[in-house]
C-alpha cells in the first residue's frame, strides 16, 4: 500500500495516487496527502490507476477528503478507476458527489 501524492506547478491541483489495497491502513497516509499542506489547492485529483482494492472505509475517507475540500464547492475528480471500482462508486451514489472518469 502506498500513496503518492504530488501539487501541480501552479499549486493549483492536488495529485494523490493510491497504489494497492485502499483501506482503513492507508487513513493516516491518505488524510496527510491533503492536511498537511500549507496552501490549499482549488483542485484535487484522486489517482486509483494502482489501486486493488476498495472498501468502506476508503469511501469515508473519499468523503473526508471532500469535506476538507469544501464540501458541495469541491473539485475532486476520481479518475482511472478499475471496472469493479467503478461499480463500488457507483453503488454507493458516488457519482452524486464527485467527477469520475
Amino acid at each position: 500500500m502506498g500513496i503518492q501524492s504530488s501539487v501541480s506547478e501552479d499549486g493549483q491541483e492536488l495529485r494523490i495516487s493510491i497504489q494497492g489495497r485502499f483501506d482503513f491502513s492507508a487513513h493516516q497516509e491518505f488524510r496527510g496527502s491533503y492536511e498537511s499542506l500549507t496552501e490549499q489547492p482549488s483542485r484535487y485529483l484522486v489517482d486509483l490507476a494502482e489501486a486493488t482494492y476498495l472498501d468502506s472505509s476508503a469511501l469515508g475517507m473519499l468523503l473526508l477528503l471532500r469535506d476538507h475540500a469544501s464540501g458541495n464547492d469541491a473539485d475532486i475528480k476520481i479518475v482511472n478507476c478499475s471496472t469493479d471500482v467503478k461499480k463500488i462508486l457507483a453503488i454507493s451514489n458516488f457519482e452524486q458527489l464527485f467527477n469520475i472518469q
